[in-house]
């Protein structure tokens, strides 16, 4: 598994709305900056492993850059000052707010991700466009 100087976002892969933001992600990496893996592949028990991460009682988003590690608000706001989407400013603006209110936030919509917008049976397969931002 080489990333070279890629961030790798460890997401729910079978969260609708963990896919449909991955989805947005995809599409507005003008940069080609992020890979993917769904927290329930091999490369993200590997990439656990590594950076010492419990997949068990985590209910975020990771985000992997370089050996340090963003999750819940932190990685979204990471994610966010890379992407080119007019959206940006609202992120910027949100990583004023202290990471305690950001992360109960995060929380409240984490926790009820799968009631609000539901859940997949398995893991979504990428086109054969975008499956090489995938790790496998």
């Amino acid at each position: 598994m080489v990333t070279g100087k890629k961030d790798i976002i460890l997401f729910d892969g079978i969260c609708n709305f963990c896919n449909s933001y991955i989805n947005y992600v995809i599409s507005h990496d003008e940069q080609n900056r992020f890979v993917f893996a769904s927290l329930q592949s091999d490369v993200a028990k590997e990439l656990s492993v590594v950076h010492q991460i419990d997949l068990q009682n985590l209910n975020s988003i990771i985000v992997i850059h370089n050996q340090k590690i963003f999750t819940r608000s932190d990685g979204i706001i990471h994610i966010g000052k890379h992407l080119k989407s007019k959206w940006s400013w609202v992120l910027l603006m949100i990583s004023f707010i202290p990471r305690f209110i950001r992360n109960y936030g995060y929380t409240l919509i984490a926790r009820r991700r799968y009631s609000w917008f539901g859940q997949m049976d398995s893991c979504m397969v990428p086109t054969q466009e975008i499956r090489d931002k995938f790790l496998t």
